[in-house]
């Protein structure tokens, strides 16, 4: 047992050794890894008169992650949806969804590639790293290979992270995405840890 341990280890550190991230990217603050704090980034791609970001927490207080500037006069109760997207669970509080104002009719977001049609353009990070996310990908500010990041004109590109299975296995990508479609381009850098305890990855 400790051979396949001290044999895991030295193929970790090969694989840290191995992804080179070039020095013109910034590491991606750590405040960005938390998804609840993407959001008031946003920048729609179309004009809504008012907009917010829901859970489907039974209680309407907590279920409010952000809003935007909404006009004193108006209220919008709408039913929550079934089903939204980043579902972790299933019950209470274990989606977020979109709910929008645009010529005084309420329109919903409540799906991965629906909330890609509300971001639009991609105008800066946060955006560019919840869509990423839309895709399965997240950031580890804890290295550089899975939480760093590049701006340019045309493209906004990141060295992200997939965690996936029990035993978990977490492996960096480089991605890639172009901030005027929104399409997203991703390569594999490689597995860099493995754990058996998948709780704590």
């Amino acid at each position: 047992m400790k051979v396949i341990i001290a044999f895991s280890l030295i193929l970790s550190n090969l694989l840290y050794s191995q992804i080179k991230v070039p020095d013109d990217y910034k590491k991606i603050p750590d405040i960005l890894d938390t998804v609840d704090y993407l959001y008031p980034f946003i920048v729609p791609n179309k004009d809504y008169a008012y907009w917010r970001i829901l859970s489907n927490d039974s209680d309407y207080e907590k279920a409010v992650i952000y809003e935007s500037q909404a006009p004193e006069f108006m209220t919008i109760n709408e039913p929550v949806p079934e089903k939204g997207f980043f579902q972790k669970c299933i019950g209470n509080n274990c989606f977020s969804y979109i709910l929008a104002c645009k010529n005084e009719r309420s329109v919903y977001f409540s799906n991965e590639q629906q909330l890609r049609d509300f971001i639009g353009t991609v105008d800066n990070l946060p955006e560019a790293i919840l869509l990423a996310k839309t895709y399965g990908y997240s950031v580890d500010t804890s290295n550089r290979f899975t939480g760093a990041y590049k701006i340019e004109d045309l493209h906004i590109s990141m060295f992200l992270m997939q965690s996936k299975g029990c035993p978990a296995v977490k492996e960096s990508f480089s991605v890639k995405i172009n901030r005027k479609t929104g399409k997203l381009e991703a390569k594999t850098n490689g597995i860099y840890a493995k754990d058996e305890n998948c709780s704590s990855m």
